[in-house]
């Protein structure tokens, strides 16, 4: 396939003429690295339900952690449209590397950024950043997900310090972190954002095993057995939901982007097997309805990519709301689920092998649609924007 027609059926509308000459520079050194680092390896690594703990340097030296987060904190100093363009590239390699670059980024490093005192922001920030030290995020519990106000953790006052106990749970990362950003609630109710080292007595990080999605990327719990958190080390302003939401915005956002990576891997899996593969004496890409499904694919493709582009105009002014950003998870992650489910329907039974990537990519999307808000919630979100009436209660 030439190159100006791989071009035209990756991009259909032309949104790279959208995008700056900076950003086109992120996304093509991602991409380039996602080729030789992560494609060459990932399979095996998913196959055997390990993470490649190596490629975190890897992640940093691209500039993966923080891209829009100001360099002398860490990040790198790009507007959130970059943000989004790296997310697609390191997610059309895998969504579990995409996680655990969104993670360290977004739901360690921007609350630091955003919420710690100067000095643990100088303590912490530049070492996430350089991939020196790999944090989590702790806002899930056992019995506490798709509500996160019932909460169960806990911080009572101890002098100079909090003590912390409570548990969380499908925590990316968890296992192998040296820091949590962690989510309780103090003696008044009010829920409080923190940071606790590893090394902390009464910690412990315990792996999740048996996963058939995400397979690459780690996941623990959390468990919090009278942990001391010295009070330096909790957000000293924000208080409530308000804190941990606005991570996960910012985590929803990079999904937004990312998963239009992960549904392009299928469609170019799967419009180069429908070119090659015979059956009736021609090209399956001949008969009617695999042109069906490919047309359709692309049609999803494009409008989720022209979703993202104008969710990140508005994101590089400060004007992106969660409700939009919900809007945009939620529909290009069942996008690129659809995609994933007809792709694999295109490569018939050689869809199921580890000779493509469509299967794991499935089984990957399955927890992308579900983490960082369901499905189901984000219509919620959604509905409640245009209504002003909460169906939450």
């Amino acid at each position: 396939m030439a190159k100006t027609d791989q071009y035209k059926h990756h991009d259909y509308y032309g949104v790279d003429e959208l995008l700056s000459e900076e950003h086109l520079l992120a996304r093509d050194a991602v991409r380039d690295w996602v080729k030789s680092e992560v494609t060459p390896i990932i399979e095996e690594y998913a196959e055997r339900a390990e993470c490649p703990k190596h490629l975190f340097k890897g992640l940093a030296e691209i500039g993966a952690y923080g891209p829009s987060l100001p360099v002398a904190y860490g990040g790198g100093g790009m507007d959130e449209t970059a943000y989004g363009v790296i997310m697609q590239e390191l997610e059309r390699g895998d969504s579990g590397i995409r996680s655990m670059a969104s993670v360290q980024g977004s739901l360690v490093m921007y609350p630091i950024y955003r919420y710690a005192s100067e000095e643990q922001k100088k303590k912490y920030l530049p070492k996430l950043g350089a991939g020196e030290l790999i944090g989590c995020f702790g806002l899930t519990e056992p019995d506490h997900g798709s509500n996160p106000a019932g909460m169960l953790s806990t911080i009572r006052d101890d002098g100079d310090a909090y003590i912390l106990n409570g548990a969380k749970m499908w925590i990316t990362n968890s296992p192998i972190a040296d820091l949590a950003v962690v989510w309780a609630r103090d003696e008044e109710g009010k829920i409080r954002g923190m940071i606790v080292d590893a090394d902390s007595p009464g910690f412990s990080a315990p792996e999740i095993h048996g996963k058939w999605s995400l397979r690459a990327s780690i996941t623990g719990e959390l468990v919090f057995e009278d942990v001391r958190v010295p009070k330096h080390q909790v957000f000293p302003e924000v208080r409530g939901l308000k804190g941990p939401l606005s991570c996960l915005s910012k985590a929803r956002y990079g999904i937004a982007w990312g998963v239009i990576g992960a549904a392009l891997d299928c469609y170019d899996s799967a419009l180069r097997y429908s070119l090659e593969r015979e059956q009736f004496g021609k090209p399956i890409g001949g008969f009617q309805l695999t042109q069906k499904k490919l047309a359709e694919m692309i049609t999803e493709i494009t409008k989720a990519q022209l979703l993202c582009w104008r969710l990140g105009t508005l994101a590089d002014k400060g004007q992106a709301s969660p409700a939009q950003i919900s809007m945009a998870k939620r529909n290009n992650v069942l996008m690129a689920l659809e995609i994933a489910r007809e792709a694999r329907q295109i490569h018939g039974g050689m869809g199921i092998t580890n000779e493509y990537p469509i299967m794991r990519h499935m089984m990957n999307l399955e927890t992308v649609l579900t983490y960082e808000g369901t499905h189901d919630i984000h219509l919620l979100i959604t509905g409640m924007d245009v209504t002003g009436l909460n169906a939450f209660k």
